[in-house]
């Protein structure tokens, strides 16, 4: 094990607060989840760990050799939080969890660039199988994600063609059966169901029926197949030619779709054979599934934000997702390079295996060849990929292409930003920033600002508030600027804007524009007389929409304010509660409403005995 340095202001004081020390120090040893934050409280890494307190002293070690991306990571660290699981096992379920609730910068966030449907198998006396790209949690199984949805349908047709499952969405049960509560439709007629509504077919053969469908999904039809030759052998000895023939037409649908599988090894082992593929800040990882020595599918991944990992972590990454999605876990998995835990990955896919499999990383012969190709289609869908972004950024929406013409802009504005303010005679002054990117909101980018730097009513001095805090972060981050920013007002508001940007040395590298409410008049800086933009046409309607957009959000933040101050008033007339534990009561209740209904031992709990029956005098004495 390494040496850990105890004492992490040898680090960095400036970058890691002084409260760090202690807790570090009195991390528990259990596995768990651990958080980094930032000095705004953010949430910028979660990872897990079998021993917490060595995994997470370990990014504070002197002279430990780091990339560019850990080393911006650990300088944003101001504080850590952890959960402690059981097992590591857990500890990685709940790092899938929080990733993909939190969304933290700096770690390796795995896209599919759409939602994939599954097969869904209902959790119902007689279950119905169909496609789905919703999960709820009832007790039903799921198989996928699947890719390629032409041939998931071809494969849901080809079940219910081989098993005669029902497609309703009946609430079938042996006692609606027994109540004669519901009668076949065409599907019964037309030989495409058994009739379960009506108990024209027992529970146990509809269920072997399933049993079998969840065969040909999961891949494993050999012994599907020889099952049902057996069968159909045994009726024609029995002289029962009617039911063998319809066990024959049913071999022959299962033959006909598995031979449309590609045979990638003779043998009948199940395997996944990871490919990995990086061009420059971009990887792409494929996952192909073979089953019973057939590729019946394949599932990739893009990873965006890799540059600086290793191979070894970017396969951990890989698989701990895919297998955390996954109901079936292979005998064999081979791979392009060892994950970075691997004994912790073999341990955890053996346990939800419940048997042995074989993680390997071929080097000769045929195995390596699978791992190969596995590399060349992960290699030709990266590229895929990198042509549609390309093509992404060279395209603009109509709006977007109308508004650059009218404008007469150099570039499309594909992003923009837009400012508004929000007031009532001064007071709970706040404004608000709003971005769209090719025309559409993305609100995940939206800004609330409170106005700090006067009292009293200056839409101007708002202005000059908001551009500077909103762009001197922007440059502080090295991140790219807008390609328009909308300032919502006239000239006053604008020629403000543009005196900020102009101390910040970024005035030539954004445009600005200023749009009056009145007449909808669009001004440009340094030009006195304002463009006016066609009435019907999309460029003005796209700006409108944004102004709106800003005014919303502004007027929504500053009713928030209002009422929560206004809240806050009527609890500080109770004699002994001011400002502080008004708003700790509002906090802690959830609303004026909540403080006014709760118990006094919940009360007491909170303020103490004596503020607590003031607080119970002043609303049993006044009415509200």
């Amino acid at each position: 094990m390494p040496v850990i340095n105890e004492n992490i202001n040898d680090y960095d004081d400036n970058q890691v607060r002084h409260s760090l020390n202690g807790k570090l120090k009195h991390l528990p040893t259990n596995p768990g989840v651990y958080q980094f934050l930032n000095d705004a409280g953010k949430i910028i890494y979660v990872g897990k760990a079998i021993n917490l307190r060595n995994r997470v002293k370990s990014y504070f070690q002197q002279n430990r050799p780091v990339d560019a991306k850990t080393k911006a990571l650990m300088a944003k660290i101001a504080d850590v939080e952890i959960i402690v699981t059981d097992s590591e096992a857990e500890a990685l379920i709940l790092e899938d969890t929080l990733i993909k609730k939190l969304k933290p910068r700096y770690n390796i966030l795995l896209r599919d660039d759409k939602t994939y449907p599954f097969i869904r198998v209902t959790n119902e006396q007689y279950p119905r199988v169909y496609i789905t790209r919703k999960i709820i949690r009832d007790g039903s199984r799921y198989f996928g994600p699947f890719t390629e949805v032409s041939n998931l349908r071809r494969l849901v047709k080809t079940i219910r063609t081989l098993f005669f499952l029902r497609s309703c969405e009946l609430n079938i049960s042996t006692q609606a059966i027994d109540k004669k509560k519901f009668k076949v439709c065409l599907d019964y007629h037309i030989k495409k169901c058994e009739g379960p509504c009506e108990g024209l077919v027992s529970e146990e053969v509809y269920n072997d029926g399933v049993k079998s469908a969840i065969q040909v999904i999961i891949g494993k039809t050999y012994d599907l197949e020889k099952g049902i030759e057996a069968k159909m052998n045994e009726l024609s000895e029995l002289m029962e030619f009617e039911k063998a023939a319809l066990l024959r037409n049913k071999l022959t649908v299962l033959r006909e779709f598995t031979t449309s599988q590609k045979v990638v090894t003779i043998d009948l082992i199940d395997r996944d054979i990871v490919g990995l593929a990086r061009i420059d800040e971009l990887s792409c990882a494929v996952i192909l599934k073979v089953r019973d020595g057939k590729l019946i599918g394949k599932r990739q991944f893009i990873i965006s934000n890799s540059i600086g990992k290793s191979d070894e972590e970017l396969i951990q990454t890989v698989l701990e997702k895919w297998y955390l999605e996954s109901e079936i876990v292979p005998k064999e998995i081979f791979l392009p390079a060892f994950p970075e835990q691997a004994d912790f990955i073999n341990d955890w896919l053996r346990q939800k295996r419940g048997k042995s499999l074989e993680m390997t990383v071929p080097k000769l012969g045929d195995k390596k060849k699978l791992v190969t190709m596995a590399n060349i289609n992960a290699e030709y869908l990266l590229r895929d990929y990198q042509i549609a972004l390309v093509k992404k950024e060279q395209t603009a929406s109509r709006a977007v292409l109308s508004l650059q013409r009218d404008l007469r802009l150099e570039k499309p504005p594909l992003r923009i930003e837009c400012f508004d303010n929000s007031h009532i005679q001064g007071s709970d002054y706040v404004s608000s920033l709003v971005v769209f990117i090719d025309g559409k909101p993305k609100k995940s980018d939206y800004r609330k600002f409170k106005i700090k730097s006067f009292v009293g009513n200056d839409d101007f001095a708002a202005m000059r508030e908001v551009v500077g805090r909103r762009y001197s972060r922007l440059i502080e981050e090295k991140a790219s600027f807008p390609d328009l920013i909308i300032i919502d007002g006239g000239k006053g508001q604008l020629s403000s804007a543009m005196e900020v940007l102009t101390k910040l040395g970024i005035n030539n590298q954004v445009t600005v524009i200023g749009l009056a409410k009145r007449l909808e008049e669009v001004f440009f800086p340094g030009e006195s007389d304002a463009v006016l933009l066609p009435r019907t046409s999309s460029s003005l309607k796209l700006i409108q929409h944004i102004r709106d957009e800003a005014h919303r959000f502004a007027i929504n933040f500053h009713r928030q304010l209002r009422e929560k101050r206004t809240l806050q008033t009527e609890l500080t007339k109770i004699d002994g509660i001011g400002d502080k534990t008004a708003q700790n009561l509002l906090i802690k209740f959830g609303s004026f409403e909540g403080i006014r209904n709760a118990s006094n031992e919940s009360l007491v709990a909170e303020t103490g005995e004596k503020l607590a029956a003031k607080i119970m005098d002043y609303f049993n004495s006044n009415e509200f």
